[in-house]
């Protein structure tokens, strides 16, 4: 109950879903702190709140060289170093492949693999030595699924980034593992995706059928295997993929 005790996390993406309960699950387990990321100022604050004192909250766009620069700065202006980041955030839009815009393509790559790639890029000096990065990918990268064209590549770039870092950061003994996900009870379903409730009630019933588990997961069953990688009962388990997606894309 106390691996993380003593311990510092950054959370990317930490106001809501899988990224606000990983936070709440580290911090359950001892996290001395654990900061949140997100664009939106006030949802990164209200999400800090009810995480309790422990949680810093920053806005800051993970796609942004400046706010990056920013979120490392009030790091170390508490004198924190970082034993834990799990660089989450990330937007899912579908594309109609024929018909997807440049500013379609350029929006969902900076975010979901510009964004991966820098925020970790920026905190390498914070992290110490044994430190566990956790990446958030995508059982759609390795499914072709229609009209997420976009969304699937920089899920497996997101992936890729797990196995040449891990190779990168041996020297310093810093772990890189990727979760993959599958459909998860998040607000991206309707705020991404633009699910109604119809819809998500009709995706439910298809993964009834689908899934071996038959049930679509909730966030913080994804956060417990965050947590399993991030934590020392993973030390052997370096530059996998790991996907929490009830069997869906395993049969």
């Amino acid at each position: 109950m106390n691996a993380f005790e003593g311990k510092t996390a950054l959370v990317t993406g930490g106001s809501s879903g899988i990224g606000f309960a990983s936070a709440q699950a580290l911090l359950a387990h001892g996290a001395a702190r654990v900061y949140i990321v997100a664009r939106d100022a006030d949802r990164v604050a209200s999400a800090a709140h009810a995480l309790g004192e422990r949680a810093v909250g920053v806005a800051a766009d993970v796609a942004s060289a400046a706010d990056l620069a920013r979120l490392k700065a009030s790091i170390e202006e508490r004198g924190d170093r970082l034993d834990v980041l799990f660089a989450n955030a990330g937007v899912a839009h579908a594309n109609a492949f024929g018909a997807t815009s440049e500013a379609e393509f350029d929006t969902l790559f900076d975010i979901n693999v510009r964004g991966v790639f820098f925020s970790v890029q920026s905190m390498l000096t914070l992290l110490n030595d044994g430190a566990s990065v956790v990446l958030n990918a995508s059982v759609a990268g390795i499914k072709g699924m229609p009209n997420l064209s976009l969304y699937s590549a920089s899920k497996a770039a997101v992936r890729s980034f797990a196995r040449t870092w891990a190779v990168d950061l041996k020297p310093r003994a810093i772990r890189v593992n990727t979760i993959s996900p599958g459909v998860t009870r998040t607000p991206i379903l309707a705020g991404g995706l633009g699910m109604d409730a119809e819809a998500i009630a009709a995706l439910d019933g298809y993964l009834a059928g689908a899934t071996p588990t038959g049930r679509m997961a909730e966030p913080e069953q994804i956060a417990s295997v965050v947590l399993f990688l991030a934590s020392p009962g993973s030390s052997h388990v370096n530059g996998i993929e790991l996907c929490v997606d009830g069997g869906l894309a395993q049969i």
